[in-house]
């Protein structure tokens, strides 16, 4: 009794509480909720990348904080090496398969330059002149296996770099064709082909000096046929273009992803796709201190519209190259060059579950956050694997919102709704809300019963984050503990300061949520 009046405290499920500054008092009506789409079954997927996959530098994680609480500044090149990632590790496939079904990507600017050694015999020391990285049978066969393990499809993307390229400087499939006989040899299957990460920074991706878009339209087509003959049903996805739709350093960007998808011939494309940061970190600081943010805007509504932004960029390209084409956002976290400090701490996971219910409400099919296990970005931390409050997100988002988005009404002010019918839960509703002022409560008037999942911390800036009250963490055998929720009769749900919850409605009988 008591831990249950501790709970109900925390996460403010208090009815007609007297004298509250309200942010905002909404009563909920889930039985009229229009069907607004559907996202795909494996909407909210991850990023292994390349360079974690072969081994390679990568953004080095933040120093922990100093003995007085203070963060020590950065310091030295912003990478650090590592070894290749072990995707055979039980407690890794046990988080990783609590997510699926999903999309694992493998890609990244590694990627784009690295060589697949297609022999059982000892792998090249170095690379071989135009690559920068080794890719060796045993480790594509580790992805082979880990997503089939962790009900995982495959997308990635080919080396494009130099070393690919014949004498005239054109694209040679040699390199991209071993890598598809060899999936298929090991009874695998690569789901969704991305030809080249992020071609609007070709410069800085590995490109050949004076890679153009006419270069790259040639590249794709050539790709995009031997995948086409090769590995039908192969999904062709791009451009995967990135920063654009908000202000980023001209220093990075050498094409626009108009220029890309305008230049003949004309990528044919299966999905649209783009990536997107609303930062870069303090490790990329360098380019500017104006393309970066700080922990004191991660509530604000400016910082959390910057994905409808971008967006709003790329949807327009979408409908005019590639109209009535799924658009997937394949890369995304708080911020790039591997995320600020506080994106493996709770107070990310606003940004994390407010962009997927934005997203998801206009259309997106797939989110791919970078990265599953590294770096501060990663939804798992690398040296314990022990979850970060955007795994508990995740999770909680896996287990509860279905397919079928409905429209909960715009967002306006402190308090963001969003609803999509309860997963395996026929006719049944659940709503995110997500309270961003970090002094008011919220309120909710509940029409029915409701099961409440309410994510909080005392301190935003924690690795902690806790479930009505009671702190989340791995069981010491490395399991899941089970997600209880604090079940409310109808009435007023109070939504405490700076706090997410997910609310199920089981007697919401919604005609738009049938048997998916």
């Amino acid at each position: 009794m008591i831990r249950r009046i501790i709970i109900a405290g925390l996460i403010g499920a208090i009815a007609g509480a007297q004298g509250a500054a309200w942010a905002q008092t909404v009563s909920l009506h889930p039985r009229s909720l229009p069907r607004v789409g559907a996202v795909d079954e494996r909407f909210q997927s991850y990023n292994v990348e390349m360079a974690e996959v072969i081994g390679g530098d990568f953004w080095k994680p933040y120093a922990r904080p100093l003995a007085d609480g203070s963060s020590p500044r950065p310091s030295g090149s912003p990478y650090e090496a590592r070894p290749p990632i072990d995707l055979t590790n039980p407690r890794l496939r046990t988080l990783a398969a609590a997510l699926g079904p999903a999309y694992v990507r493998v890609s990244g600017t590694w990627a784009n330059s690295a060589f697949f050694s297609d022999t059982d015999a000892p792998p090249p020391k170095r690379a071989p002149p135009g690559f920068k990285g080794v890719l060796t049978r045993a480790e594509w066969a580790s992805v082979i296996d880990y997503a089939k393990a962790v009900d995982a499809r495959i997308l990635t993307s080919f080396a494009i770099s130099p070393g690919v390229r014949n004498a005239a400087g054109a694209w040679t499939p040699d390199q991209a064709a071993a890598l598809l006989a060899y999936t298929r040899s090991l009874g695998g299957r690569i789901a969704a082909v991305e030809f080249f990460n992020e071609p609007t920074m070709a410069a800085l991706g590995g490109a050949p000096k004076g890679y153009t878009a006419q270069t790259y339209a040639a590249d794709a087509a050539a790709s995009a046929a031997l995948v086409r003959a090769q590995s039908p049903g192969t999904l062709i996805v791009g451009p995967s273009a990135a920063g654009e739709g908000l202000p980023s350093p001209p220093a990075l960007m050498t094409l626009t992803a108009e220029d890309l998808l305008r230049a003949q011939p004309r990528q044919a494309l299966d999905v649209f796709s783009y990536h997107f940061y609303g930062a870069l970190s303090a490790r990329c600081a360098v380019l500017g201190a104006q393309y970066g943010t700080s922990p004191d805007q991660a509530l604000s509504a400016s910082w959390l519209a910057r994905t409808d932004q971008a967006f709003d960029f790329y949807k327009a390209l979408q409908e005019t190259y590639a109209p009535g084409k799924p658009i997937w956002l394949t890369e995304t976290a708080e911020a790039a060059c591997g995320g600020d400090r506080w994106a493996s701490t709770f107070l990310d996971s606003f940004r994390y579950l407010d962009q997927m219910g934005r997203l998801a409400k206009r259309g997106v099919g797939v989110i791919f956050h970078n990265t599953l296990v590294s770096s501060d970005y990663g939804l798992i931390d690398p040296q314990t694997l022990e979850p970060r409050p955007d795994y508990w997100a995740a999770l909680l988002w896996r287990r509860l919102m279905g397919r079928v988005v409905l429209d909960a009404g715009p967002t306006s002010g402190d308090l963001h709704l969003y609803a999509q019918c309860l997963r395996g839960s026929p006719g049944d509703v659940v709503y995110l809300a997500i309270n961003t002022s970090r002094t008011r409560p919220a309120a909710l008037t509940l029409p029915t019963r409701a099961e409440v999942y309410g994510l909080s911390s005392p301190d935003l800036e924690s690795i902690t984050v806790a479930l009505n009250g009671v702190a989340l963490h791995t069981l010491p055998n490395g399991d899941l503990p089970a997600l209880q929720p604090l079940r409310t009769a109808p009435g007023r749900l109070s939504l405490a300061p700076a706090t997410i919850s997910f609310i199920a409605l089981p007697d919401a009988k919604n005609a738009n949520c049938g048997r998916e």
